[in-house]
């Protein structure tokens, strides 16, 4: 479904006691782990997009809604824009991040404080011409103790994006999201919400679920891990009779190397990450969950477009 669709789509708006309620969407883009996912989740106030240190973590684009009494705004959490890699999944996730400034009423770009790179430039270069206010975010503040040093960086940032403001923000403490907040309700319009109040998310529970997995198999497995590697859940369905949920999730790796990399030695790896996971899980569902995982070698899926969209890498954003 395209956002144009989603703003006038009645069956999913909510009506509001105030002619003053505001909604609308605000794209958040950058390159690769700049920290776009830990912004949005912390502007949600909960976890919706999945976070590690490893670039690239996030393959999807994902709407997060914050709705309070005042506003509703949908946050658009996009992949990192990025150079290089040639595979079908880094074509999908560079047209899945550019199609996210079509049909937004802001855009947010977030840089990493002190650094601007070639990828950087690029996202900007993007940017240029658009008839959508661009606020910039600069993220990791923290690492900077003199603030005063934050100000050559800043001023070469103006220099290379055109934008509406800056915003200097730290999502690692926290601080200065607020000013987030405020500056997209300047450009989002007044009209009832787009989605039902208590929804949090456009995508479904079963994708959710695929994501925690993936999560963890990236946290878990650190610089080992393969990028060639993804999550189909197989099986997800709540078993009455036992009062539980049951999930089967296959991880697909590349190569017979990978797989003893995500098995671990003596299945240690893999138990581990399903731990974790099964946690979380339960955290989602407000239920009991049995999961069971598996890991299966697909050769080359990621440069596979049909594979790709048979695991859900397509531009049908209802999954």
């Amino acid at each position: 479904m395209d956002l144009s669709d989603l703003n006038h789509n009645s069956d999913h708006s909510q009506e509001s006691a105030s002619t003053d309620f505001q909604s609308g969407f605000a794209a958040v883009i950058g390159r690769p782990n700049v920290g776009k996912s830990t912004i949005m989740n912390e502007l949600l106030g909960q976890k919706l997009s999945i976070t590690s240190h490893k670039p690239q973590t996030t393959r999807h684009r994902i709407h997060g809604i914050h709705t309070t009494d005042h506003y509703q705004i949908v946050y658009v959490d996009t992949p990192g824009m990025h150079l290089g890699g040639q595979k079908s999944i880094n074509e999908y996730m560079n047209r899945t991040a550019s199609s996210a400034f079509a049909d937004v009423d802001v855009i947010l770009f977030v840089v990493e404080a002190g650094r601007w790179s070639q990828e950087d430039q690029a996202v900007a270069n993007k940017l240029k011409g658009l008839d959508v206010p661009v606020v910039v975010i600069v993220n990791k503040v923290d690492k900077f103790k003199n603030k005063e040093e934050l100000f050559p960086f800043i001023q070469e940032v103006s220099e290379k994006v055109e934008m509406t403001t800056l915003i200097p923000v730290s999502a690692y403490k926290k601080s200065g999201l607020d000013l987030i907040v405020n500056e997209v309700l300047k450009h989002i319009p007044k009209q009832p919400a787009i989605f039902p109040e208590d929804e949090i998310t456009d995508r479904s529970t079963r994708f959710l679920a695929s994501e925690i997995i993936r999560e963890k198999l990236m946290r878990t497995l650190g610089e080992e891990v393969p990028y060639g590697a993804t999550v189909e859940i197989e099986e997800f369905k709540y078993d009455e009779q036992e009062g539980r949920w049951v999930i089967h999730a296959l991880i697909l790796v590349e190569r017979p190397g990978q797989k003893k990399i995500v098995i671990g030695n003596k299945g240690e790896l893999i138990k581990k990450m399903g731990t974790q996971a099964r946690k979380d899980l339960i955290a989602l569902m407000e239920a009991r969950v049995h999961l069971e995982l598996w890991v299966k070698v697909k050769e080359n899926w990621s440069d596979d477009a049909r594979a790709l969209a048979s695991l859900g890498y397509n531009d049908d954003y209802s999954r």
